[in-house]
């Protein structure tokens, strides 16, 4: 079992830029693809962006591509999400996951990943 706490969060104006950390620990041997997930009030969860295990392949959700930028350090145990020219509708709870059944970007989900307590961030116009 992964334990995965995010950082990073908090409030920005329209245009801003936020950076969000991931600490991974627990089973960090295993391999596994991550992701961003998002959810703000009355939408749906949102997969916002992924990357395979050595951090090759990332895939992004077509609202987020050219603005967020999603790496990984393992031998750090950590996720990243730089999120730059951020919008109003960026407004969410983000959150971190891991998925131990893949190493593929695009396989991660919500279901199968080990997940953080959510870390809010807030776009003001």
């Amino acid at each position: 079992q992964l334990q995965l706490v995010e950082s990073g969060g908090g409030l920005v104006q329209a245009g801003g830029s936020l950076r969000l950390s991931c600490a991974a620990s627990g089973r960090t041997g295993s391999v596994y693809a991550m992701a961003w997930f998002r959810q703000a009030p009355g939408k749906e969860r949102e997969r916002v962006a992924a990357i395979s295990w050595y951090g090759t392949y990332t895939d992004y959700s077509d609202s987020v591509k050219g603005r967020f930028t999603i790496s990984r350090d393992n031998a750090k145990n950590t996720l990243y999400l730089q999120m730059n020219h951020l919008k109003p509708e960026d407004t969410a709870v983000y959150y971190c996951a891991a998925d131990p059944s893949t190493s593929q970007a695009t396989s991660v989900t919500w279901l199968r990943s080990s997940r953080g307590q959510g870390t809010q961030v807030t776009v003001s116009s």
